[in-house]
């Protein structure tokens, strides 16, 4: 019984999609509950898919994935931010631009965090958990954040990345920019400086 629970309780690993606002939160209130509760992991099914891939290997391509999901928060964030399309009354024009009132940062974000509890979720995507709850400064393993000399591309990749989910080959190609980029490696007491410097 207690041999079950202990490996009920195993950690795993999970890469969660974050933005900037994203981070200041969590470092403000110390915890983060990820959007929808998604977050990326080296599941059954990713190893399945990748037979080849060692652990390192397949924990990169399940961040490329939280990294990619990290765009989809900075589209929502965008359109949050310049007003949703059934706002009557943009017509100033300063207030729909983007930049208006901060506008996003350009900057995909992943959280590298170990948790329990939490539930794969392959009929969503070979990567896919479903976490339990929220997750603790303490849990963070470490934060990874572009760089400033990625936001071009990342803001052109935003504006594709739905696109490119649907086979586009040009947004592909957009997309395929931003990613080029490899996004830095912080650890987690770096991360309320790093917020300072944005």
């Amino acid at each position: 019984m207690s041999e079950q629970k202990k490996s009920d309780q195993k950690k795993l690993r999970v890469y969660i999609p974050a933005t900037v606002p994203m981070l200041r939160e969590l470092v403000t209130h110390r915890e983060l509950t990820a959007i929808g509760g998604t977050a990326f992991a080296v599941t059954p099914a990713l190893r399945e898919a990748y037979a080849s891939g060692d652990d390192e290997e397949l924990g990169e391509v399940a961040m490329s994935e939280a990294a990619r999901a990290s765009l989809r928060l900075l589209a929502a964030e965008r359109e949050t931010m310049s007003g949703s399309e059934s706002d009557p009354e943009p017509e100033n024009p300063d207030e729909a631009a983007p930049g208006a009132g901060g506008g996003p940062v350009y900057r995909r974000a992943v959280i590298a965090a170990d948790v329990t509890g939490a539930t794969l979720r392959p009929d969503l995507d070979d990567a896919v958990v479903r976490l339990a709850g929220s997750i603790s400064y303490q849990q963070i393993a470490s934060v990874h954040v572009d760089l400033a000399d990625a936001e071009p591309q990342v803001a052109k990749a935003v504006d594709v990345v739905d696109a490119a989910d649907l086979g586009d080959p040009d947004a592909e190609f957009v997309l395929g920019d931003a990613e080029d980029h490899q996004l830095a490696w912080y650890a987690a007491q770096e991360l309320p400086f790093l917020l300072e410097l944005l």
